[in-house]
């Protein structure tokens, strides 16, 4: 691991333009659980897709339920020492974007900047209104459905979800547009945490490696784009990136 972290110092001191893609794995430090990884969530248990929630009162009361028992959790977390990193290399003028798989607003609170910021998930923070699309904050919607048991409703009298891309949701094309353009414009892309086994916010990283960008992986065992970084940490991020930055 030391010569790795070597080469990637070495390497970062030479590029201005650096693309942070970042996963689940940044977050776990943060008691934000792996929902896709090896061990991930989503190993143990069947999540909700997009269509079961959209037709079934059953399926939004599992949802929610899950919510409900999570948010605090969710809620209570702290940046650690990865996101800071990422921060300190903004301040030093080397961060072209940072997209983010996460839902945890934890870039944001660790002092990442608005402009930076691409949120290709949407905001755990926030519940959406399926008919009306206006944002709420969570910690109400959560509220309503402790007290009534049932998934809660915007003012408009539509259903409300979390702000997020759910399983079979299609991806934002906006956030998805920003993210490639950033892509296309970096001279180096770093992956932070994300086994890289999501599609389409795993094809961000991997365009800018197929226009000849350096690609650094940092992430504890395997992801799915190990044969074509130049550079691959196996590790833990918090103890990592702030040796480099």
């Amino acid at each position: 691991m030391e010569k790795e972290i070597k080469r990637f110092k070495e390497l970062i001191e030479r590029c201005d333009r650096v693309l942070v893609f970042t996963g689940a794995g940044i977050s776990t430090g943060s008691g934000i659980p792996d929902f896709r990884g090896p061990d991930g969530v989503w190993k143990k248990q069947e999540p909700v897709s997009y269509s079961e929630f959209m037709e079934s009162e059953a399926k939004k009361i599992e949802y929610w339920r899950y919510k409900a028992e999570t948010f605090e959790t969710f809620k209570a977390a702290r940046p650690n020492e990865a996101h800071r990193a990422l921060v300190r290399l903004e301040k030093l003028g080397k961060l072209s974007a940072l997209v983010t798989q996460n839902t945890d607003n934890l870039h944001r609170l660790a002092g990442t900047s608005n402009e930076k910021l691409i949120e290709l998930h949407g905001t755990g923070l926030c519940a959406e209104c399926v008919e009306c699309y206006e944002w709420s904050h969570m910690a109400v919607a959560v509220g309503k459905f402790l007290v009534t048991g049932k998934p809660p409703k915007c003012a408009c009298g539509g259903i409300l979800k979390p702000a997020v891309v759910m399983f079979g949701e299609a991806m934002p094309q906006a956030e998805l547009g920003l993210a490639r353009k950033a892509a296309a414009n970096c001279d180096l892309v770093l992956v932070i945490g994300s086994t890289l086994s999501v599609e389409p916010a795993a094809s961000v990283p991997l365009s800018a490696h197929a226009e000849g960008k350096p690609y650094v992986i940092i992430n504890r065992g395997l992801t799915a784009h190990d044969s074509a970084a130049l550079i691959k940490i196996d590790g833990d991020a918090a103890e990592i990136l702030p040796r480099i930055f």
